[in-house]
C-alpha cells in the first residue's frame, strides 16, 4: 500500500520498517513514540496502517523526508494525525502535501468523518501546514497545544 503525490510517495511502515526507524532515530523525543506505534501496529494487527509511522519518500530519488502518523482509529472517527520532517525539508511544502494526501486516504476509510491534530502553542510552521490542509482551529487546547480538525465534506 502506498500514497503517492507530486513529489512524494507514502509507505505505512510495517514492523520491521518500525524497527529500522527505531534503530537510526537518534532523537530521544522520537524513540518512545517511535516504540509506542511498533507496539499499538502489533497489538492491532486489523487496524496497524492507524497505528504506525508512514515513510515520506521523495519520488524522484527515493529520499527519506520524514514521517506522518495517526494515533488510532478512535471510535468517534475523528483519528489524530501528526507529521515530522527532517530539517533540510522543512518549507518547502511536503508537509502540506503528505498531511493532504493522508486526510484524503482516512476520509475514504469507513467510519472516518474527521481528522484533528495538535501543535505546539509556539510552532507556527505546523500551524501554517494544518491551514494549508484546511484545518480549523476547535478552539480547545490538547495535550500537545492548540487543536485543529478537518471535517469531510460532504
Amino acid at each position: 500500500m502506498q500514497l503517492i503525490t507530486e513529489r512524494l510517495f507514502l509507505i505505512p511502515l510495517q514492523p520491521d520498517g518500525m524497527r529500522a526507524l527505531l534503530a537510526r532515530t537518534t532523537d530521544p523525543e522520537l524513540i518512545q513514540p517511535y516504540t509506542d506505534m511498533l507496539d499499538l501496529s502489533l497489538s492491532h494487527p486489523e487496524q496497524w496502517v492507524w497505528y504506525t509511522a508512514w515513510g515520506l519518500y521523495q519520488n524522484d530519488s527515493g529520499d527519506w523526508v520524514g514521517d506522518l502518523c495517526f494515533k488510532g482509529l478512535p471510535e468517534n472517527g475523528q483519528p489524530e494525525i501528526g507529521c515530522g520532517l527532517l530539517p533540510e525539508y522543512e518549507h518547502q511544502g511536503y508537509a502540506t502535501e503528505a498531511v493532504r494526501a493522508a486526510c484524503r486516504w482516512a476520509f475514504e476509510q469507513p467510519g472516518v468523518t474527521a481528522v484533528e491534530a495538535e501543535t505546539a502553542p509556539d510552532h507556527a510552521a505546523s500551524q501554517a501546514v494544518l491551514h494549508r490542509a484546511g484545518f480549523v482551529p476547535t478552539g480547545t487546547v490538547g495535550a500537545e497545544g492548540p487543536s485543529f480538525i478537518l471535517r469531510q465534506k460532504p
